[in-house]
Order: structure tokens, then C-alpha cells, then sequence
């Protein structure tokens, strides 16, 4: 079985080019979504992040108090370095189980979708990594849309974030995510052709 990455910057439109890959049969693992299931329920994990973030981290639902622990890390590089140092590797092991578990059902191949995949070092276990790319300008009007907040913020965001450029050195696939008619010849151009390099005699 082969082990594909999707990733790109803020505003790409990821989830949308997996959800079209979906379509396909192929299983994706949003590590995203993933990471904030995992806060929330896996007790080892919120262990470390009461722990290393107070209890307040958590409300008393026992559900994460996400304000909460947005305004430490984001005022401070040190415990954002810190917050990913705890969630990434509980992320990167759900996510090894979770294709051991797409293999024994029969998968080809499957996607496992990040926005910090080179970031975090998690490329390095997977076979091919495509990255989904927009011009920067369409990326900046999405978000702002998106989330009802203002350019500066998104740059921002951007800023925290490995270049497109660099993300796309390192690609096997670019899928350019502007049109919706040519988004889908794209990735079934894609599909075709990791299914046949999942199919093929392994050396």
C-alpha cells in the first residue's frame, strides 16, 4: 500500500481536493481534525497538556478550552514549540495505526492530509506527498472569507508557514486548485497514477 501526503498552504483548499479523492474509494486521515479529537479524548495526552498547561487547559466538560490555550502559545514561540512537541508524535502513532488498519482492509493507497507535514518531519514515513497549490492573492481573499478576518491576519498566518514555493520543491504531485473543472482532471490524473505505482512490483 502505498503512503501518499496532501498538504499546502493556509487558503489551498486541502480538504477539498481530498474530499473529491474520497469519491475515488481512497481513505484520508485529516491529521488536523485528528489532533483536536485527540485532545479531547486520548487520557494520556491531556495528562501532559494539563501538566505542561495548567488545568485551566481544560473546561469542565473535560473538553480543551481552545481560547484558553490559544492565548498562551500564540503570544509565545517557546510553548507553541512546546504544544507541538506533545500533540505531533500522538498524531504521527494514531495515524501509523490507523494505516496499518487501511492495508489489512485492502486500501491501494491512502492520503493522509496536513497542514504542517513538512513542518513536523511526518513526510518522511509516507511514499509521495502532493501539494496543493493557489496563487497567493486567491489564497489571502478565501481565508478572509472563510473566517471573517482581515489580510494582515491571514499573512500572518502565512508567515508561519513553509513557502509555497518550498512545499512545491519538495512535491511529487502539484495539484493547482483555482477551477473546479480542471481541479477534477487533476486528481484523476493523480488517482491513475498512484494506483498504478501501488500496483506495480515493488523493488
Amino acid at each position: 500500500m502505498l503512503k501518499v501526503g496532501i498538504t499546502g498552504g493556509i487558503g489551498s483548499g486541502k480538504s477539498t481536493v481530498c474530499r473529491l479523492f474520497e469519491k475515488f474509494g481512497v481513505p484520508v486521515y485529516y491529521a488536523d481534525d485528528r489532533a483536536k479529537w485527540l485532545m479531547n479524548h486520548q487520557e494520556g495526552l491531556k495528562e501532559q497538556l494539563k501538566e505542561n498547561f495548567g488545568a485551566a487547559s481544560y473546561k469542565e466538560d473535560g473538553l480543551l478550552d481552545r481560547a484558553y490555550l490559544a492565548g498562551i502559545v500564540f503570544k509565545d514561540s517557546a510553548k507553541l514549540e512546546l504544544l507541538n512537541s506533545i500533540v505531533h508524535p500522538a498524531v504521527f502513532e494514531d495515524g501509523k495505526q490507523w494505516q496499518i488498519e487501511q492495508e489489512a482492509l485492502g486500501a491501494t493507497y491512502t492520503l493522509k492530509e496536513a497542514a504542517l507535514l513538512f513542518e513536523t518531519g511526518s513526510y518522511l514515513n509516507l511514499d509521495r506527498i502532493i501539494v496543493v497549490t493557489v496563487p497567493e492573492e486567491i489564497r489571502i481573499k478565501r481565508v478572509m472569507e472563510r473566517d471573517n478576518t482581515t489580510e494582515e491576519e491571514v499573512r500572518a498566518r502565512m508567515n508561519k508557514q513553509m513557502p509555497q514555493e518550498e512545499k512545491e520543491k519538495r512535491a511529487d504531485y502539484i495539484i493547482t486548485n483555482i477551477a473546479w473543472e480542471t481541479l477534477n482532471i487533476q486528481i484523476s490524473e493523480v488517482h491513475e497514477q498512484l494506483v498504478y505505482q501501488a500496483k506495480r512490483p515493488q523493488k
